[in-house]
């Protein structure tokens, strides 16, 4: 059975995270949405400047997480902190921890998990200046290019890309966790 990922972003999503992963994932016969609140294109960043546009496949009041395997969360400092404000995105990250679904987040992801509530007592990497705010959350925070907590996978910046790839899709084959968290 073919595997469904959402992929949820907007404008100011690092390019790299997103491609990255996208690719890799593709490669093992995923099939991979970008999930958006805006319709049409949406537009990364690159390093230090804007980037390519990219095609939204579906908008995020048009999809559920019964819809997917799992969540991936690329970053970018404007993707996360425009995704974290918006309901809509919340809830959909929420399902996917309820339905006990693999999640992913590199880098400043992770500001989308703490809005959603989902952080608490979960072991994770992320950006460096995003720790403070996840071990106010309740997240015990690590240095590491890859953490796997009970199917929610997190990494700290592009060049953790490779580890971070490879664990998300060993996630995604392993399925549905039973989740203590949950």
């Amino acid at each position: 059975m073919e595997k469904r990922i959402a992929m949820v972003a907007t404008n100011g999503f690092e390019e790299v995270e997103l491609t990255s992963p996208k690719k890799a994932m593709e490669k093992e016969g995923f099939k991979v949405d970008i999930v958006s609140p805006k319709e049409g294109k949406i537009k990364a960043w690159d390093k230090d400047h804007w980037g390519g546009e990219y095609t939204v496949d579906k908008n995020i009041s048009n999809v559920s997480a019964e819809d997917y395997n799992a969540l991936v969360l690329p970053g970018g400092v404007m993707n996360p902190d425009n995704l974290r404000t918006n309901e809509d995105v919340l809830k959909f990250v929420r399902d996917f921890f309820k339905q006990s679904k693999p999640v992913a987040a590199i880098c400043h992801g992770a500001w989308t998990l703490i809005n959603a509530e989902v952080v608490e007592g979960r072991t994770m990497t992320s950006y460096h200046t995003v720790r403070k705010d996840l071990e106010n959350a309740g997240a015990n925070w690590v240095d590491k290019e890859v953490v796997v907590d009970q199917a929610l996978v997190t990494s700290r910046n592009p060049d953790d890309l490779e580890a971070f790839n490879a664990k998300v899709i060993e996630e995604i084959k392993e399925g549905k966790h039973d989740l203590q968290h949950a």
